[in-house]
C-alpha cells in the first residue's frame, strides 16, 4: 500500500499530532517516513538587496530545521520506523507537493491548525496541499479544546 510516506514537519502542535499518526501507520504498514523542513523566509519580494540578514536568517531556519528534523526522527526510530530528512526553500505548500512528486512518496501526512470558522474559508497550507497534491494527504486537525 504506502511504502514511503511524507510528513511535512515543522515542530509545531499539529505537526507533531499528524507526525505521531504517520509514524503509526508507517509502523503498522513496514513504511518508512520522509520528513521535510521547508524554509519560507519572511518578505515580499525575497531580494537580497532588501534584506541584509537574509543569510543569517536562513542558517538560523536552517539550524532549527535540523533540530525539529532530528526530533522527528527520534520519535520513528521509537517505533522502529525508518526516517529520512530533507530541506527545501519557498513556498511551503509548492515544496510539499513538488517533494511528494519528485521524491515518489506515495501518501502525505500533515497536521493542520484549529482556525475557527474564518480560517475554514480562507484555507491554509494544509488544504492548498489537499487541493493540489496528486498522492492521498491524511490530515490531522487539531480541534479548538487542543490549543
Amino acid at each position: 500500500m504506502y511504502e514511503d510516506i511524507l510528513i511535512p514537519y515543522d515542530g509545531s502542535e499539529e505537526a507533531k499530532m499528524a507526525a505521531r499518526h504517520g509514524i503509526e501507520l508507517a509502523a503498522k504498514l513496514g513504511a518508512a517516513v520522509h520528513g521535510l523542513y521547508v524554509i519560507d523566509l519572511p518578505g515580499v519580494p525575497r531580494a537580497l538587496s532588501l534584506r541584509d540578514d537574509e543569510e543569517q536568517l536562513r542558517a538560523e531556519y536552517e539550524e532549527y530545521g535540523e533540530k525539529v528534523l532530528d526530533d522527528l526522527c527520534g520519535i520513528a526510530s521509537e517505533h522502529g520506523v525508518d526516517c529520512e530528512t530533507s530541506m527545501r526553500s519557498g513556498s511551503v505548500s509548492e515544496r510539499i507537493v513538488d517533494f511528494a512528486d519528485e521524491e515518489g512518496m506515495d501518501a502525505i501526512v500533515m497536521g493542520s491548525a484549529y482556525r475557527g470558522k474564518i480560517g475554514t474559508l480562507l484555507g491554509g497550507t494544509t488544504d492548498k496541499v489537499v487541493r493540489t497534491a496528486t498522492v492521498p494527504v491524511i490530515t490531522e486537525r487539531m480541534k479548538a479544546d487542543e490549543l
